[in-house]
């Protein structure tokens, strides 16, 4: 799997979209697009998994940061052998994706049972400012 930066990869784009009623099936629709666009075929094995996980951190992103985040981005990636996005906003609070918030019931713990379950990595990034955080998904192709 490539551990390039995801600015690298030869396939990428960019949406941001208001932190509410929507944001999930835009940013899903928005992922189908583009992977088909990249070659990668909605019966890919990843891809169902994948759409999941990105499901799960949008509506995160609505549930919990939408008062002091009006706007969520998420970055899609993708090379010959990985697929890597990230669901940004600007709510301080930072998950832990491992222990009482991320291998517990609930969102979190899906969303890292299933990027581990692929091969794949889950990372918190939080903003220079203390201000917001980025949650990075890498997945193999």
């Amino acid at each position: 799997m490539t551990t390039s930066a995801p600015h690298t990869l030869p396939h990428r784009h960019v949406l941001t979209l208001p932190t509410g009623p929507g944001a999930v099936r835009l940013a899903r629709e928005t992922a189908e697009r583009a992977l088909a666009e990249w070659g990668v075929g909605e019966h890919h094995p990843v891809v169902g998994p994948a759409l999941l996980i990105l499901s799960e951190l949008v509506a995160n992103s609505v549930r919990h940061a939408a008062e002091v985040s009006p706007q969520t981005t998420v970055i899609y990636a993708a090379s010959a052998d990985c697929l890597v996005f990230a669901v940004h906003d600007r709510h301080p609070h930072r998950p832990r994706l491992s222990g009482p918030d991320g291998a517990g019931a609930g969102g979190l713990a899906t969303v890292v049972e299933l990027t581990h379950g692929l091969g794949g990595t889950a990372v918190v990034r939080g903003d220079d400012d203390g201000r917001g955080k980025s949650v990075w998904i890498t997945l193999p192709l």
